[in-house]
């Protein structure tokens, strides 16, 4: 049992959308530039994207679970620990340059893009036609679980560049966000629980190997 309605959580949503309102835009914005740059392949490509993610990250910890979530949910200050440890490895990955986007992509690589589309594109159109319509609906880059599931698909994208410390917090949330859709009746939430169960072991095979699992 979930120490909150369905009703309480929507509220959330609905008082959260509407006070950081324009960040939705700024955060679609950085979510199209992240999903480009791998494939215009600047230099500072995987820096850039490590940084668009970990800002994502820190946000989502601080002021959606630290500001609002924990106002009906008291584990949500450790949910927001969690994605503040992930925005700040995703920081040292950025200034260390530890991303890097391969030039030659195979089905990792497809896969991620097809995740990251499904972040960006489907969950809000999956949402809508639920039933789940703005303010009270979860929004890319500012809402925990599109982020994760986008996060999934970069991390696919850069492959075996990947540490195996970025897929932690993002595996944990895959489960307990995963999960809790199914409670909450959040259709578009269900791609999570798929989203970690497919990522995780890919990215640990491709980082042991060094190369992308035929």
């Amino acid at each position: 049992m979930l120490p909150f309605t369905h009703a309480q959580f929507l509220d959330v949503f609905r008082d959260y959308n509407l006070a950081i309102w324009p960040a939705q835009v700024v955060a679609v914005v950085l979510g199209l530039a992240a999903l480009a740059l791998p494939f215009a392949r600047p230099a500072a490509a995987g820096r850039i994207v490590a940084a668009i993610l970990s800002v994502m990250w820190l946000w989502n910890g601080v002021v959606y679970h630290g500001l609002f979530f924990s106002g009906i949910n008291k584990a949500a200050w450790l949910f927001a620990g969690l994605f503040v440890l992930e925005g700040l490895l995703l920081a040292e990955a950025a200034h260390a340059g530890r991303l890097a986007f391969p030039s030659k992509r195979g089905a990792a690589a497809y896969t991620g893009i097809g995740l990251s589309l499904y972040a960006l594109v489907l969950y809000p159109l999956i949402g809508h036609l639920s039933g789940l319509a703005w303010p009270a609906a979860p929004t890319f880059g500012t809402a925990p679980c599109p982020l994760t599931i986008f996060t999934f698909g970069t991390l696919l994208l850069a492959g075996p560049s990947v540490p195996r410390r970025l897929l932690v917090v993002p595996a944990l949330w895959s489960v307990i966000g995963g999960s809790a859709a199914f409670l909450l009746a959040v259709p578009q939430d269900w791609m999570l629980l798929a989203s970690g169960i497919v990522a995780v072991p890919w990215l640990l095979a491709m980082r042991g190997g060094g190369r992308e699992p035929r």
